[in-house]
């Protein structure tokens, strides 16, 4: 393994660990996407996959938004590499041809799962599943850039996919936003493969080397505007910007051993979860209760009236830096719960908003504490294939974990990009 001199500002790429696809590795893919929603990101991501697409066995692409995405903002994209194809099949015959792309673009859930973690099947998440089965002796790796309802549909509809995918998930915000999907996967499926990504991503972004052409704008000013038609359409996103936050599950293949989570790759270093944090708690907290970074934090209350089908339920967090709603519900267990993700460390407040009068203006607290891995050691562990961002403080930037394991690679991979983009201009 080689270590990167921070003080010499290298120019050449092939520093990281060998392996991974740039190396000759070939892996099926199969990418969940929240393309279109709340955050347009996605589109420079599904731009730079393109790019590399050459190197995948690619399955799927599957819309799995949050908000106002949809399989069509997918295929957008697929418009555009139509235009640069003829260029970049110059380089590679191994590109994959707009028509195939367009027939494994899919459309899965629009909304959020319901408590259960499961609704219906779609499209998507039957594509999924049809993708798992096929027989090959390589597993599936499936990325996910948004919500992970259709995941979690497809394992439910096919429990038997379990040991044949690999998931990378983009958690923090997609997690928080599909918490009932991710604790049906967590507590059904505790075998899964999974890396579970909530804020080692943002070294994609964040920190690292960024003199001269290395900055997130200058980049994209100097090696990617005027680079073909999926060149300026990549400036059109992020004011023009480099985010690109799901794409360290696709860099995660490039460059690196995937199959040891532990080690270093472009897309980030992780350790392994052992168990994952969950507090539960009856009736009510105080800033005294300690609820884990990104752990799921559930309330269960008990009142007189059971409201039923029409009950109304929801709470309202608030924290210094952000204030966030949750959908609350009444249980089969007759108490109404309410399921949260803390994103930020620091005390939390919150007010229940309810019909039922016996719990309706209820208020709270707890103490959002970091992540450890102390306590997540067990004598017998329940998740012994899923890992997490590496809680070691000397690997934040920031307030954010693990990202100094993406962004010490940052002129390799940006300039591996950069070749790439290349590709677009004409020969």
């Amino acid at each position: 393994m080689t270590t990167p001199d921070k003080n010499i500002a290298k120019d050449k790429i092939g520093e990281c660990p060998a392996g991974g696809a740039l190396a000759g590795n070939r892996y099926r893919v199969l990418i969940s996407t929240d393309i279109g929603g709340t955050d347009d990101d996605d589109f420079q991501s599904m731009i730079h996959y393109l790019l590399y697409a050459d190197l995948f066995d690619t399955e799927g692409l599957v819309s799995s938004p949050f908000d106002k995405g949809r399989a069509e903002d997918i295929l957008k994209v697929i418009a555009k590499y139509e235009q640069d194809y003829p260029r970049l099949k110059g380089h590679s015959d191994n590109y994959p041809t707009p028509s195939y792309l367009r027939s494994i673009s899919k459309q899965g859930a629009v909304d959020p799962s319901p408590p259960e973690g499961y609704s219906h099947a779609t499209e998507g998440s039957e594509w999924m599943v049809k993708c798992a089965r096929k027989k090959d002796a390589r597993p599936l790796y499936v990325l996910v850039w948004g919500l992970i309802s259709d995941v979690a549909q497809a394992l439910h509809d096919a429990p038997d996919m379990a040991d044949k995918i690999r998931v990378i998930f983009i958690g923090g915000p997609n997690k928080k936003w599909d918490l009932n999907a991710y604790n049906y996967i967590e507590q059904n499926f505790p075998d899964l493969w999974m890396i579970e990504n909530n804020s080692t991503y943002r070294g994609w972004w964040i920190g690292g080397n960024q003199d001269a052409d290395m900055g997130n704008q200058s980049f994209v000013e100097e090696n990617i505007k005027g680079h073909g038609t999926l060149g300026d359409y990549f400036v059109r996103f992020k004011k023009g910007k480099i985010k690109m936050g799901d794409t360290p599950t696709m860099a995660y293949l490039l460059k690196g051993d995937p199959d040891d989570p532990t080690g270093d790759s472009w897309g980030g270093r992780f350790v392994c979860a052992e168990n994952r944090p969950r507090f539960v708690f009856a009736e009510s907290t105080a800033e005294s209760n300690n609820v884990e970074l990104f752990g799921i934090f559930e309330l269960l209350m008990k009142a007189p009236e059971i409201c039923g089908q029409n009950l109304e339920l929801k709470a309202h967090f608030r924290h210094p830096e952000r204030t966030v709603d949750a959908d609350g519900f009444l249980g089969d267990d007759g108490l109404y719960h309410v399921r949260f993700m803390p994103q930020s460390e620091g005390c939390w407040e919150y007010v229940i908003k309810s019909s039922a009068a016996e719990i309706n203006g209820r208020t709270g607290q707890f103490m959002c504490i970091a992540p450890s891995l102390s306590r997540r050691y067990d004598s017998q562990p329940s998740h012994k294939n899923w890992w997490v961002d590496d809680p070691d403080p000397a690997l934040m930037e920031q307030e954010h974990y693990g990202v100094k394991t993406i962004n010490q690679w940052r002129v390799d991979y940006l300039r591996d990009f950069a070749q790439r983009m290349d590709r677009c201009i004409a020969l």
